[in-house]
């Protein structure tokens, strides 16, 4: 269970002063060493990434053969103060990625210690702006999305796990949390059936795995729909990249307050707490590599979806 550690970093963050280090300092309390805070700059403010990095027994920072799972918190900010008073819906993804941290670190004090290395990195806004979207306002952020993509996927992580509250939509009407296919430079693939297995392990219902377009892969800015940032990290890598949506039946705006549900958040958590344990075990893969290869030959690369595309028809 991860239920206190959901407790404790939705208390920590639900203050209109928290800042970067005191989450850090609570994970180096708990002894994760590798915590680093940095203050981002952007036209519309500023943000802090926390990027915490938990070192496994065999992982590839002590030359170790298990490959690097990177856990990603996406969010415009965790607070739009000050049109809104407390912690926003889109504060659940940082959330879900700082207690996946410290359950970590929990784990590996009690002598659990996972095969291979784990990065989690997020960002933490406590006034981002509210951008008008329909059917429900988006959460802002304060920063370029391109700018918050380099600092948060790093080039290290093998495999990434996007978490993201993504409720303001009418795509997803179930309550918990759902899955993507998995994305990978410009592709949409098959979803992963080892990723379907571990959710229904850890929730014990069928899985859910929630729909998305060509649109939703392509960088933000280019003046398309997109369902949310969710699927934004697959821009920036070459690495699988699977969304985590933490969801409801109903449509709840980003900026909503008193909207998180602790036992959704706690069941993300835990999910991708397993696919941790697991992909550094290499039993839990994201894709087929041979299939990969075969479509790629077959039709080409799409790298070209990660870009910002042509500026103009020709």
């Amino acid at each position: 269970m991860a239920f206190k550690q959901v407790l404790e970093i939705y208390e920590l963050l639900e203050s209109a002063k928290v800042r970067g280090e005191e989450v850090a300092s609570l994970l180096r309390s708990r002894g994760i060493q590798q915590v680093e805070v940095r203050r981002v700059e952007g036209p519309k403010g500023s943000t802090e990434v926390i990027k915490a990095s938990v070192p496994g027994n065999k992982g590839r920072k002590s030359g170790g053969p298990s490959p690097t799972l990177g856990i990603i918190g996406r969010s415009g900010g965790v607070g739009a103060r000050p049109e809104m008073i407390g912690l926003v819906s889109d504060a659940d993804g940082t959330i879900a990625a700082i207690s996946a941290a410290l359950k970590l670190a929990d784990l590996k004090e009690r002598g659990d210690s996972l095969p291979g290395d784990v990065i989690i990195t997020t960002n933490l806004c406590t006034t981002s702006p509210l951008i008008p979207h329909e059917p429900v306002p988006f959460m802002g952020s304060p920063v370029d999305m391109k700018i918050l993509n380099d600092e948060e996927v790093d080039p290290d992580m093998e495999a990434i796990l996007s978490l993201d509250t993504t409720k303001g939509n009418r795509i997803i009407n179930h309550k918990g949390f759902a899955i993507s296919p998995t994305v990978k430079e410009g592709y949409i693939l098959q979803v992963s059936e080892d990723l379907l297995r571990l959710m229904e392990f850890t929730t014990g219902r069928r899985p859910v795995v929630f729909a998305i377009t060509t649109q939703d892969i392509t960088p933000y800015g280019n003046g398309l729909n997109h369902l949310n940032s969710i699927l934004q990290p697959a821009v920036a890598t070459r690495a699988p990249v699977v969304g985590v949506a933490i969801t409801t039946e109903a449509t709840v705006p980003g900026c909503a307050t008193g909207v998180s549900h602790v036992v959704d958040i706690e069941q993300a958590v835990r999910f991708a707490i397993e696919v941790s344990k697991f992909f550094g075990m290499g039993k839990c893969s994201f894709y087929d590599k041979g299939e990969f290869q075969r479509i790629v030959e077959l039709y080409g690369s799409m790298n070209h979806l990660q870009t910002s595309g042509k500026s103009s028809p020709t």
